[in-house]
């Protein structure tokens, strides 16, 4: 692990509660998609945070922050970045990276800020195979909390075998995707996931979910599912 000290370069707030941080490091650094970094608060404290940028993408790193006063683990993080417009990081983190070997379909799902996760995946995914079966599905209590959704759309139209899949769970009568969870979504659009990687950022009990019905359900390989959540469960 590398302990970097950042310069926060632009904070743009893409929801009533989700900020976009971009940061500029002090010295150049690796990771792999799908690693996160840990902001150090003190010695003790570090607080974990998906990279949202790539790591060809060397120019800065982006996290999208979720923080709230019902999140004040996360606001004080941001608090610390508007009054100093500095951090350290510790990075990088994580088991749950991009596996670069093949081809299978790939299938990312993401909870609200869970698709800073996905987004390193699905990009790095793209440079590197852009053809590849990609299916992303992202959910959120209301349409607004898809805040990149129109990034993704854009991603679709230039890669046809890019399928985007936003799931509302309290959609807005106009709504007229895919409403309920992101997991019921998977499981009604495959017979089958016994060739999938499948990658997936969101709460604990969430994951846990899904890789009970995935591989009980739908023949998913338990070795071919990643999330940092299954380091804890």
């Amino acid at each position: 692990m590398t302990i970097l000290s950042c310069k926060v370069t632009s904070v743009e707030a893409i929801t009533d509660t989700v900020y976009r941080v971009r940061l500029v490091p002090e010295a150049p650094f690796s990771f792999k998609a799908g690693q996160y970094l840990m902001v150090v608060m003190d010695e003790r404290d570090k607080r974990p945070f998906s990279l949202a940028s790539t790591p060809s993408q060397q120019e800065y790193i982006e996290l999208h922050i979720g923080a709230s006063e019902l999140n004040l683990y996360a606001m004080a993080v941001m608090d610390r970045i508007l009054k100093e417009q500095a951090i350290t990081v510790d990075v990088p983190h994580g088991d749950a990276w991009l596996r670069e070997d093949g081809s299978r379909p790939l299938v990312l799902i993401a909870g609200g800020t869970g698709f800073s996760y996905a987004r390193s995946i699905l990009l790095t995914a793209l440079e590197q195979q852009p053809d590849r079966d990609i299916a992303i599905y992202w959910g959120g209590r209301e349409l607004q909390h898809l805040y990149d959704l129109s990034e993704l759309e854009a991603l679709s139209l230039q890669h046809p075998n890019l399928k985007v899949i936003p799931v509302v769970e309290q959609p807005d009568p106009e709504w007229r995707g895919r409403s309920g969870t992101v997991l019921s979504a998977v499981l009604q659009d495959y017979g089958s996931l016994a060739e999938h990687d499948i990658y997936i950022a969101g709460r604990f009990e969430m994951a846990k979910i899904a890789r009970e019905r995935f591989c009980a359900e739908r023949g998913a390989q338990a070795s071919r599912m990643f999330g940092d959540a299954f380091s804890f469960i």
